[in-house]
């Protein structure tokens, strides 16, 4: 069988960096199935995305690379495979049946190797699918004894990726720091609109036109890390908080599941504050 690889650069700027990696690549006696780059002006940064097919030594390719591009360069590379994540819930069910369902169909693009819930409701739901359930709860705990819990389950599963399906809990920064970008998460508003808790009902009261949701990797700043996607529907005075509530959870599983399919395919560099999604 064929070898397929993506290949992710991200370094300073220069005249002939494609002409450069594509020499190495050929020399190597590989194909480029897909290539995709961006230059970042701003920060003079060249982003690349190659899908690579053949017998990769994957030192050799490294370290040929390394000896073309500038000193800053980082480069990753990846076996063009499922990866495997872990989801944290609490009682909302609609974007986690939503993930389960595209993993039984094996339309997610990874291996859910566990599902972590502050609340037991999901349990039996969840069994479903034979997929590990574990219950902590946060009553009576600390922050730092809550998170101590969940780390260790999640250290046990090596998940590539976290996903945040309405988790509706803050991460400590010592939490995220160790899953630094790997942390996604659907926030039900249009962000940076209506930040934090009840996002439907400051909506409401505000007799909005459009409701949306946003999937962000979490970073130590409430609903403000970088975002991966977003989308909006129309609504207008005929909407009760109830409806705008069921409009936004079918928004919430799209953006998600989008999210998460850009995510697990190596799309998506992060800059700073911002992403650059090479489709």
């Amino acid at each position: 069988m064929i070898q397929k690889h993506v290949l992710l650069i991200t370094c300073k700027d220069a005249q002939g960096l494609i002409a450069a990696i594509s020499d190495v690549i050929f020399k190597m006696k590989l194909n480029i199935e897909i290539m995709r780059e961006f230059v970042e002006e701003e920060t003079n940064r060249f982003f690349m995305r190659c899908e690579l097919s053949g017998d990769v030594d994957t030192d050799i390719l490294l370290a040929n690379l390394k000896a073309k591009l500038s000193d800053d360069c980082q480069i990753v590379i990846n076996p063009k495979s499922k990866k495997d994540i872990v989801i944290l819930a609490t009682k909302e069910y609609h974007c986690l049946s939503d993930l389960l369902t595209r993993f039984f169909f094996e339309e997610l693009g990874a291996n859910v190797k566990a599902v972590i819930c502050n609340h037991p409701n999901l349990g039996e739901f969840v069994g479903n699918f034979k997929v590990p359930f574990h219950y902590v709860s946060h009553e009576n705990k600390t922050k730092h004894e809550f998170e101590v819990e969940i780390l260790d389950i999640l250290t046990g599963y090596k998940p590539d990726y976290v996903v945040l399906a309405k988790f509706m809990r803050i991460l400590s920064p010592e939490f995220v720091s160790r899953y630094e970008n790997k942390i996604i998460n659907i926030h039900h508003s249009f962000l940076p609109a209506f930040i934090g808790a009840n996002p439907y009902m400051q909506a409401f009261h505000r007799g909005v036109k459009l409701i949306g949701a946003t999937a962000h990797i979490v970073n130590n700043q409430l609903d403000e890390g970088p975002i991966l996607t977003q989308k909006v529907i129309e609504v207008d005075h005929n909407f009760n908080a109830k409806k705008l509530v069921e409009t936004g959870h079918e928004v919430e599983k799209q953006v998600l599941a989008e999210a998460c399919k850009l995510v697990f395919e190596d799309k998506v560099f992060v800059s700073g504050n911002k992403t650059i999604i090479l489709k």
